[in-house]
Protein backbone atom coordinates (compact mmCIF):
# COMPACT_ATOMS: atom_id res chain seq x y z
CA UNK A 1 0.00 0.00 0.00
CA UNK A 2 2.93 2.20 0.51
CA UNK A 3 3.31 5.16 -1.85
CA UNK A 4 -0.59 4.18 -3.64
CA UNK A 5 -2.78 7.24 -3.78
CA UNK A 6 -6.68 7.32 -3.63
CA UNK A 7 -7.86 10.27 -6.36
CA UNK A 8 -11.18 10.83 -5.56
CA UNK A 9 -11.51 13.61 -3.75
CA UNK A 10 -15.43 13.47 -3.01
CA UNK A 11 -14.84 10.14 -1.07
CA UNK A 12 -11.42 11.54 0.75
CA UNK A 13 -13.39 15.03 1.81
CA UNK A 14 -16.33 12.77 3.29
CA UNK A 15 -14.08 10.46 4.95
CA UNK A 16 -11.78 13.26 6.28
CA UNK A 17 -14.42 14.62 7.91
CA UNK A 18 -16.20 11.20 9.71
CA UNK A 19 -12.86 11.59 11.76
CA UNK A 20 -13.49 7.56 11.87
CA UNK A 21 -11.30 5.93 14.53
CA UNK A 22 -10.35 3.08 11.48
CA UNK A 23 -9.45 5.56 9.01
CA UNK A 24 -6.11 4.03 8.25
CA UNK A 25 -8.34 0.36 7.51
CA UNK A 26 -10.61 2.53 5.28
CA UNK A 27 -7.96 4.21 3.08
CA UNK A 28 -6.17 0.48 3.02
CA UNK A 29 -9.52 -0.78 1.95
CA UNK A 30 -10.07 1.91 -0.29
CA UNK A 31 -6.64 0.98 -2.55
CA UNK A 32 -6.84 -2.57 -2.14
CA UNK A 33 -10.02 -2.19 -4.07
CA UNK A 34 -9.74 0.38 -6.33
CA UNK A 35 -6.31 -1.85 -7.57
CA UNK A 36 -8.32 -5.08 -8.02
CA UNK A 37 -9.86 -4.01 -10.89
CA UNK A 38 -9.15 -1.01 -13.23
CA UNK A 39 -12.57 -0.54 -14.40
CA UNK A 40 -14.22 0.23 -10.79
CA UNK A 41 -14.99 3.53 -9.72
CA UNK A 42 -15.12 5.25 -6.60
CA UNK A 43 -17.82 7.37 -5.21
CA UNK A 44 -20.29 8.60 -1.88
CA UNK A 45 -23.63 6.87 -1.81
CA UNK A 46 -25.85 5.60 0.93
CA UNK A 47 -23.06 7.55 3.01
CA UNK A 48 -20.37 5.59 2.35
CA UNK A 49 -17.44 5.09 0.08
CA UNK A 50 -19.14 2.98 -3.25
CA UNK A 51 -17.55 1.15 -5.40
CA UNK A 52 -19.12 1.11 -9.03
CA UNK A 53 -18.10 -1.76 -12.19
CA UNK A 54 -19.48 -0.56 -15.54
CA UNK A 55 -22.10 1.67 -14.01
CA UNK A 56 -23.76 -0.52 -11.65
CA UNK A 57 -23.47 -0.04 -7.54
CA UNK A 58 -21.56 -3.26 -6.68
CA UNK A 59 -19.73 -3.29 -3.34
CA UNK A 60 -20.58 -0.23 -0.41
CA UNK A 61 -18.16 0.38 2.20
CA UNK A 62 -20.24 0.19 5.55
CA UNK A 63 -18.69 3.06 8.11
CA UNK A 64 -21.41 4.32 9.79
CA UNK A 65 -22.71 4.31 12.45
CA UNK A 66 -18.81 4.86 13.78
CA UNK A 67 -17.61 1.35 15.10
CA UNK A 68 -14.83 -0.50 15.57
CA UNK A 69 -15.29 -2.09 12.09
CA UNK A 70 -15.48 -1.51 8.80
CA UNK A 71 -17.26 -3.92 6.26
CA UNK A 72 -18.04 -4.36 2.68
CA UNK A 73 -21.25 -5.03 1.44
CA UNK A 74 -21.38 -6.60 -1.69
CA UNK A 75 -24.33 -6.98 -3.95
CA UNK A 76 -25.78 -6.46 -7.24
CA UNK A 77 -27.04 -2.63 -7.38
CA UNK A 78 -29.43 -0.54 -5.84
CA UNK A 79 -32.75 -1.95 -7.69
CA UNK A 80 -33.98 -5.17 -6.20
CA UNK A 81 -33.51 -8.37 -8.43
CA UNK A 82 -34.71 -11.65 -8.74
CA UNK A 83 -33.03 -13.46 -6.42
CA UNK A 84 -30.35 -16.32 -7.47
CA UNK A 85 -30.85 -19.84 -7.17
CA UNK A 86 -27.29 -20.35 -6.21
CA UNK A 87 -24.62 -18.23 -4.45
CA UNK A 88 -23.61 -16.01 -7.78
CA UNK A 89 -19.45 -17.01 -6.98
CA UNK A 90 -18.48 -20.21 -5.79
CA UNK A 91 -15.48 -18.81 -3.64
CA UNK A 92 -15.78 -20.63 -0.49
CA UNK A 93 -13.33 -17.90 1.38
CA UNK A 94 -14.31 -17.53 5.44
CA UNK A 95 -14.20 -14.09 4.68
CA UNK A 96 -18.06 -14.25 3.47
CA UNK A 97 -20.60 -13.79 5.29
CA UNK A 98 -23.87 -14.39 3.19
CA UNK A 99 -26.45 -12.79 3.59
CA UNK A 100 -28.87 -13.87 0.61
CA UNK A 101 -27.44 -15.63 -2.83
CA UNK A 102 -26.51 -12.14 -4.17
CA UNK A 103 -25.16 -10.24 -0.96
CA UNK A 104 -22.33 -11.19 1.52
CA UNK A 105 -20.41 -9.15 3.90
CA UNK A 106 -17.00 -9.05 4.90
CA UNK A 107 -15.89 -7.27 8.38
CA UNK A 108 -12.56 -5.78 9.18
CA UNK A 109 -11.96 -5.12 12.83
CA UNK A 110 -7.84 -3.92 11.61
CA UNK A 111 -4.92 -2.96 9.49
CA UNK A 112 -3.39 -5.95 9.77
CA UNK A 113 -6.60 -8.36 9.25
CA UNK A 114 -6.75 -6.14 6.00
CA UNK A 115 -3.20 -6.50 4.91
CA UNK A 116 -3.26 -10.41 5.74
CA UNK A 117 -6.68 -11.08 3.77
CA UNK A 118 -5.56 -8.77 0.95
CA UNK A 119 -4.98 -11.26 -2.21
CA UNK A 120 -8.00 -13.09 -1.26
CA UNK A 121 -10.07 -9.89 -0.81
CA UNK A 122 -8.68 -9.12 -4.40
CA UNK A 123 -10.01 -12.72 -6.03
CA UNK A 124 -13.13 -12.18 -3.82
CA UNK A 125 -13.65 -8.96 -5.51
CA UNK A 126 -12.85 -9.92 -9.14
CA UNK A 127 -15.56 -12.92 -8.79
CA UNK A 128 -17.98 -10.82 -7.90
CA UNK A 129 -17.92 -8.09 -10.60
CA UNK A 130 -17.45 -11.28 -13.14
CA UNK A 131 -20.03 -13.20 -11.46
CA UNK A 132 -23.08 -10.75 -13.44
CA UNK A 133 -21.53 -10.95 -17.34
Amino acid sequence: MKGETINNSEVTDFLDKLNHPLTKEIDALRVYILSSNQNLTENIKWNAPNYCFENEDRITMKVLPVTAKVQLIFHRGAKKKEQPKEKIISNKSKMLVWKENDRAIITFTGLQEIETGKIELQTIINEWLNAEK
